[in-house]
């Protein structure tokens, strides 16, 4: 808790909005005191009424948005490492999305598990769904690799215990890569491939340094990965599909010795 003295609270708004200085009065900083509260489950049985009529006209607009259904699960998935049902589902789907822009599919798909932010539940699934599982920005980056830089993004991908990959597979243990094959063979140092993954990836971030690396990103206009996701999930469902996905051992971890 913040005490002041001698300040008008239309005073405070304005220092606090607009930066604005206050000609009313003075005031000086008596003491600031600090705590944690737990919010949890709680709050929702005695909501404050007042609060929740000035919220009604935009949670109205909001649902209206998010509610509509695009597709089906058929099974409950979470995002999680070393390898996940979600993880390996949306990394599939920006493998998929290479398609349109290469030609052919880019030789590894890439996500990382922090940037899917909650599960996927088993039954309808809807726009607001897919905002909550991937509720970033994120915009689909086709980056070009060298064999020897690709093997160093797998290293990386080891030392973190695990991505969502797709078309690799890797073993690892005591986050370190034992071994790496891509489309079924070893990499190759002097070939060139492409791998299909996110802007903040391609980066460097969330420990992805190898991505820097590359002197040839294209990021495709429009294409966020959560257009992309819900684009796959309605493509099903016109289909009269639901959305599936397994684990078939992407990434092997080994105990340590």
């Amino acid at each position: 808790m913040i005490q002041l003295k001698h300040i008008s609270v239309f005073c405070l708004a304005s220092v606090i909005l607009w930066g604005s200085a206050c000609h009313t009065a003075s005031y000086s900083l008596v003491s600031v005191q600090g705590g944690r509260s737990e919010i949890t489950s709680v709050y929702d049985k005695n909501p404050d009424k007042e609060v929740l009529a000035i919220l009604a006209p935009y949670k109205a607009k909001v649902d209206s948005v998010m509610s509509p259904v695009v597709g089906e699960s058929a099974m409950s998935m979470v995002s999680d490492r070393p390898e996940s049902l979600l993880s390996n589902l949306v990394a599939d789907v920006l493998r998929e999305a290479s398609k349109k822009y290469l030609g052919k599919e880019a030789e590894v798909g890439l996500v990382n598990v922090g940037g899917l932010r909650t599960s996927l539940a088993e039954g309808e699934i809807t726009y607001g769904n897919i905002y909550q599982i991937l509720p970033f920005e994120n915009t689909l980056c086709i980056v070009t690799l060298t064999g020897l830089q690709l093997k160093q993004l797998f290293e990386n991908i080891a030392s973190t215990g695990g991505e969502g990959i797709s078309g690799a597979r890797m073993v690892i243990s005591n986050k370190k890569l034992l071994k790496v094959e891509v489309g079924g063979k070893p990499i190759d140092e002097g070939r060139i491939y492409k791998v299909a993954t996110i802007d903040y990836l391609a980066e460097g971030n969330d420990g992805m340094s190898a991505l820097k690396l590359s002197n040839e990103k294209f990021l495709p206009e429009g294409a966020t990965l959560r257009l992309l996701f819900l684009n796959y999930v309605a493509d099903l469902h016109k289909q009269g599909k639901k959305v599936i996905s397994r684990i078939d051992g992407r990434v092997t971890v080994k105990p340590n010795k």
